[in-house]
C-alpha cells in the first residue's frame, strides 16, 4: 500500500495534475485562430502550417510578460526568425494605441496582434488564467510545448524545443 502511495505521490510530482491554466494539453491540435496583426496582416491555421509557431500571450500592464519579452526578442525571434519560424506577440484585452506604447516601449521587433475580447486567450485556457504564456506549436499544427511565467530553466527548455522541431 506504502509503494502505491509513494508511486502516486510521483505521478503527481513529475507530471502534476496541475494544468497551469490551460485547457490544451500538449499532442492537442491548434484551434482554429484568426490573428490580426498590428501591420494589417491576417493569420490562421492555414496560413501558419510548416511553420514553427509560438503563440505569445502577454499584455501591458504585466511585469513578467516585460521582464520575458526582451528574452524572446534576443533569444528566440532574433535567433529564429529567417527559418520556417514566427512568433507572435498576442496583447490581451487591450486598445491598439495602449498595445503600439507597449510594444514601442519593449522594443520588440516580432508580430503582434491584439486579442480585444480575450476570446483567443479562452481557446488556451482557463477561466481566470493568468497571462505571461507561450505556445510552441510544430509545423504540422500541434501544440508541443506550454510555458507559463517567465522562469529561466523552462524558458532554455522552450528553446531547445523549438530549435529540434526546425530541424525536423
Amino acid at each position: 500500500m506504502k509503494i502505491l502511495a509513494l508511486i502516486g505521490l510521483f505521478s503527481f510530482l513529475s507530471f502534476g495534475d496541475d494544468n497551469r491554466g490551460y485547457k490544451v494539453k500538449i499532442g492537442d491540435e491548434l484551434p482554429n485562430i484568426q490573428l490580426n496583426l498590428l501591420d494589417g496582416t491576417i493569420l490562421n491555421n492555414q496560413s501558419l502550417e510548416g511553420k514553427v509557431v509560438v503563440l505569445q500571450f502577454t499584455a501591458s500592464w504585466c511585469g513578467v510578460c516585460r521582464k520575458e519579452m526582451p528574452h524572446l526578442e534576443k533569444d528566440v525571434w532574433q535567433k529564429f526568425k529567417d527559418q520556417d519560424f514566427i512568433l507572435i506577440g498576442i496583447d490581451l484585452k487591450e486598445d491598439e494605441k495602449t498595445v503600439r506604447k507597449f510594444i514601442e516601449s519593449t522594443g520588440v521587433t516580432y508580430p503582434i496582434a491584439i486579442d480585444k475580447d480575450g476570446s483567443l486567450f479562452d481557446k488556451f485556457t482557463l477561466e481566470k488564467a493568468g497571462v505571461t504564456r507561450n505556445i510552441v506549436i510544430n509545423k504540422k499544427g500541434e501544440i508541443v510545448f506550454l510555458t507559463r511565467l517567465f522562469e529561466e530553466k523552462e524558458f532554455n527548455q522552450m528553446i531547445d524545443v523549438i530549435d529540434s522541431e526546425l530541424k525536423k
